[in-house]
């Protein structure tokens, strides 16, 4: 156990923002079985109703875009897979750059209070998503706007501030050798940190993500917002909301829940 957690790794897609991507990868399937795809649909398992949010936080969220891809064609049983797979995911990212262009996500209000606070309590914060969109979303998020509107007066935050901006060092959508639940990804940001894995946190969302955390030999906070607390069970904490972690604790090298 460190004697403090001198680093805080968010995912971002779940934790951070309520961001497009699972409407997306639903959407892009969508227009697939109904189009180029009709031909073979009745020789699988889809339906329009049949790619839930369960399916998504399963399979898809959290992993490299092709391996998502290939998981949600293998569960609805889709034949070819090899060609079809790049076909899918093609469709679904233009798709979700289109969605967070319009401003069809929301920032996590609880999450910008975390991050916050434990930059003020002098913790480094790194981005770790495995979504290539994930900067894009960020750079949207006001933070200054946000702490302003919240009565939030710290000098960790200045107007006019993006929410990537925050971030001491952003590993988001970049080609590693390994997706999650392999540590690279989490590893590189600690490193990027300056900081040893056993000195960083990750919050995570997803079951890929915690799994990831706790081969680098992190601490791992998992984030059940979706009435997922199962899936993220491996995690040494889980919340439904990080202003139930307790912020004390952590200086401490500590994963707990605030009490009261």
């Amino acid at each position: 156990m460190p004697t403090t957690y001198r680093g805080v790794i968010f995912d971002v897609d779940g934790v951070l923002v309520d961001s497009p991507h699972e409407k997306a990868w639903r959407e892009s399937l969508r227009r697939l079985m109904e189009s180029d795809w009709a031909d073979v649909r009745s020789a699988t398992t889809w339906t329009p109703d049949a790619f839930t949010s369960d399916v998504y936080a399963r399979l898809v969220s959290g992993r490299p875009r092709m391996a998502g891809a290939r998981a949600a064609l293998e569960h609805f049983h889709v034949p070819d897979i090899e060609r079809r797979v790049h076909e899918y995911a093609e469709l679904k990212q233009p798709m979700v750059v289109e969605l967070i262009e319009a401003g069809d996500f929301t920032a996590y209000t609880d999450a910008l209070r975390f991050l916050i606070a434990v930059k003020d309590g002098g913790a480094r914060v790194a981005a770790a998503s495995s979504s290539r969109n994930a900067p894009l979303l960020l750079t949207r998020i006001d933070l200054g706007a946000f702490a302003a509107e919240h009565g939030i007066d710290t000098p960790s935050v200045w107007p006019g501030q993006s929410l990537h901006d925050a971030f001491d060092a952003d590993v988001s959508g970049r080609e590693f050798a390994h997706g999650k639940p392999h540590p690279e990804i989490f590893l590189t940001a600690a490193h990027e940190l300056g900081i040893d894995p056993d000195e960083a946190v990750v919050i995570e969302d997803a079951q890929s993500g915690v799994a990831a955390a706790k081969a680098g030999g992190m601490g791992a906070i998992g984030l059940a917002r979706h009435d997922d607390a199962d899936l993220l069970a491996a995690a040494d904490l889980v919340v439904t909301s990080l202003d139930d972690v307790d912020l004390a604790a952590l200086t401490r090298g500590r994963v707990l829940a605030r009490q009261g």
